[in-house]
């Protein structure tokens, strides 16, 4: 199993979970977040003094999948968040020793 998460655009977040319904994915977990990478922020006027914004709102998706999924979710997700500017997010995927179903006690790819 492997845990995908990707941090995106506020924007996408509804194109993105409709691209990754289509082909299949039956759940997620999104996060409002902040943060800052290559973009460092921005200068915004507030009654006329300057500021620097240096945390962006961002949305972090998580999402469960068999391992066999893990590369068409990847290029979904690239293929629908990407807007082509600086500041479009990240994915980081990780391998998932275990996962267990609260409400039945399933475990591993039973209870995705």
């Amino acid at each position: 199993m492997k845990k995908i998460e990707a941090v995106i655009r506020h924007f996408k977040l509804e194109e993105v979970k409709d691209a990754l319904t289509e082909i299949g994915i039956q759940g997620m977990t999104v996060t409002e977040v902040r943060g800052f990478g290559r973009q460092k922020g921005h200068k915004e006027q507030y009654r006329g003094a300057e500021y620097t914004v240096d945390f962006l709102p961002k949305v972090k998706m998580e999402v469960v999948i068999s391992d066999d999924l893990a590369k068409t979710v990847i290029d979904t997700l690239v293929r629908t968040a990407r807007t082509g500017q600086m500041g479009d997010g990240k994915i980081f995927v990780t391998d998932l020793e275990e996962m267990i179903r609260i409400r039945t006690g399933e475990s591993g790819s039973e209870a995705l």
